[in-house]
């Protein structure tokens, strides 16, 4: 019962305590998080071309061997399927900048209330 009243009252509050906000620290930090999803999506697709490759070595390695060869098949699967979901991501991301015109690589303008 205290636990309902108390997470009501903070919704019913939370507008109050978001427009008291400096919003420079918000911006910063999508800037932040922005910067090292820059960084880090080509270090997964190139990792994720790595297992592909790393599978494909597999695969051949062990052309006598059925087992190590399904081994080396399900590691290449893997691959394509990381790769496949992380440029699809991307490209729908770059779609639905170019969409609601979003510029990429721009800075972020947060909103601000005038007091």
């Amino acid at each position: 019962m205290i636990l309902k009243a108390g997470l009501g009252g903070a919704l019913l509050l939370a507008p109050f305590a978001a427009f008291a906000q400096d919003l420079s620290n918000i911006t910063r930090l999508i800037s932040a998080i922005q910067n090292i999803v820059n960084t880090l999506l080509p270090i997964l697709v190139t990792i994720a071309l790595l297992v592909f490759f790393w599978g494909l070595i597999q695969y051949i390695r062990s052309a006598n061997d059925p087992e190590a060869a399904n081994n080396g098949k399900s590691i290449m699967i893997a691959g394509i399927i990381a790769l496949f979901v992380m440029v699809s991501v991307w490209g729908i991301v770059g779609f639905i900048g170019r969409a609601l015109n979003i510029e990429q690589g721009g800075s972020i303008n947060v909103p601000k209330v005038n007091r």
